[in-house]
């Protein structure tokens, strides 16, 4: 099988991003964050191992810590999206070319970013193939054989797929050439049924975003310029990261009939006329896991969030004497299986090939919420020692924690729900902090150079849009949806605006 990009080719930003040297633990290479944030992730990508580089320039290999974090984003999104009635289903990873021709603004979109499939069996094919970018138009050829009725719909399926899209620069989990992610894909009978799906699924990942992953977002619609290609409206959730640049972090889109008239995907509706169904499409991915790197992460390490990390809780026997090896293992086991028991997610590090202090830096790397230890003095004392993630040195321990079971197991709950809202608070301060509002073109450039984000009222123009981007380096991140209302003047034209814009440099 032979695949062609079209009509671009690769370079990887990765290139020196090296192979682990050992994984993390002791003494690690992570540059310091606030001398390089760029090398710093990737460091922090390499060391707590969650990705490698594949032998694709652009690929990368998501390493089992890292999948896990993915498995419990795809667990806690599932469960939403079934809650509003979406249902799972996969359509093909090989699309014909001619359907993305269909859709003149949708080719024109991804065309810099096909990947191609021109020979398969040792021939050439009668058509060339595109690796999925989207399943749009896949999705809409078997939309017209399914839909043929209003009892036909809604119409509301999912699937958790890869896709591959031929980046020039690339980074692990924040921008690669294939990627994971999960696409939904609605079929309605009236456009204001459609729009409210949109609007519904934005808030599903906005949620999920801000109670799971502990990093707020900005809600809003995207201007004409940023939208999707074939779409009439793209809505979007967009997180501020440690750098302060923009990541735009799930989007839902109104799609009208365009894909529908493109396709014939039509019905009859209740007075017997036949119509075009109206469509939205929405999708999260891997990126999130980069989100949560560079919004949580620190100069030590990750930092997770508890929802959402693999590991909730390491305990770390501390064992100097063989004689006291037996005691302190056998309360560490009675703690692992009293918060197993609870619904924790726990680990208990027993190794004895490292030093505690190995374990202790190794955990940290890893981002681990809560860790406890305990050694002979704590077992003879009843209590052990709990040290959170998000606050180092003694300011994030506790000590005096009792051993026994239900108390323990209070203690840690508790912990990890303010281990929870602690990172929310701290990212959500940050991100204010680093938002400014803007009255003038002068003000905004002034703000975009000091790296913030910046806010103010806009009716602008495409061409404005455009002159802002190519001298500041800034996009138009999103239109809020929550205006201060009223209105005020166009930071850029000085005319009568009704809206507030929020620019950034962005991922």
């Amino acid at each position: 099988m032979a695949v062609a990009s079209m009509p671009t080719y690769l370079r990887c930003a990765c290139s020196c991003w090296r192979r682990p040297q050992g994984g993390s633990g002791g003494k690690r290479q992570v540059t310091p964050k606030s001398e390089d944030f760029s090398r710093w992730y990737l460091d922090l990508v390499r060391e707590a191992e969650l990705a490698d580089y594949g032998p694709v320039r652009g690929t990368m290999v998501i390493r089992p810590y890292a999948y896990a974090l993915w498995e419990a984003i795809q667990g806690d999104l599932d469960r939403r999206f079934k809650e509003v009635g979406v249902q799972n289903a996969y359509f093909p990873q090989l699309i014909p070319l001619s359907f993305l021709q269909k859709e003149a603004q949708h080719v024109e979109g991804f065309a810099p970013e096909l990947a191609l499939v021109t020979h398969g069996g040792g021939k050439e094919l009668e058509e060339p193939l595109v690796v999925r970018p989207t399943s749009e138009t896949i999705v809409n050829h078997m939309f017209a054989q399914w839909v043929q009725s209003y009892r036909d719909l809604p119409l509301l399926l999912n699937q958790w797929a890869n896709v591959h899209r031929w980046e020039l620069r690339t980074r692990p989990f924040v921008r690669t050439l294939e990627f994971l992610w999960q696409e939904g894909h609605t079929a309605h009978a009236t456009a204001e049924e459609a729009a409210a799906m949109a609007r519904r699924m934005v808030q599903v990942y906005a949620d999920f975003a801000t109670d799971v992953a502990a990093m707020p977002v900005v809600v809003g619609r995207k201007s004409r310029l940023e939208s999707f290609a074939g779409a009439n409206k793209t809505l979007t959730i967009e997180a501020m990261m440690g750098d302060r640049r923009a990541l735009q972090a799930g989007t839902s889109h109104e799609l009208g009939d365009n894909f529908a008239r493109a396709f014939g995907t039509r019905f009859l509706d209740e007075a017997g006329a036949l119509v075009s169904v109206q469509q939205t499409s929405w999708g999260a991915s891997t990126r999130l896991i980069g989100g949560v790197i560079m919004t949580h992460g620190d100069e030590t390490g990750l930092r997770l969030p508890p929802r959402l990390a693999p590991i909730q809780v390491v305990v770390i026997p501390i064992v100097k004497k063989d004689a006291d090896r037996d005691a302190v293992l056998s309360v560490a086991e009675a703690l692992v299986a009293a918060a197993v028991a609870a619904g924790i997610r726990v680990r208990l590090d027993a190794d004895r090939e490292r030093t505690p202090g190995w374990k202790f830096n190794h955990w940290e790397m890893k981002g681990v919420p809560v860790r406890i230890e305990v050694g002979p003095r704590d077992v003879a004392e009843g209590t052990c020692v709990a040290a959170r993630r998000d606050r180092p040195g003694r300011e994030g321990k506790t000590f005096g924690v009792p051993l026994e079971s239900g108390a323990f197991v209070a203690h840690v709950r508790g912990l990890l729900d303010d281990v929870q809202a602690s990172l929310l608070a701290e990212a959500t301060a940050f991100r204010d902090a680093n938002i400014v509002d803007v009255e003038s073109y002068a003000e905004l450039r002034e703000a975009i150079a000091a790296g913030k984000w910046a806010r103010g009222w806009w009716a602008g123009s495409d061409e404005a849009e455009t002159q802002v981007k190519e001298e500041t380096s800034a996009t138009l991140r999103c239109i809020p949806f929550d205006q201060p209302g009223g209105g005020g003047r166009c930071l850029f034209s000085g005319e009568p605006a009704t809206e507030v814009a929020v620019f950034a440099k962005s991922y």
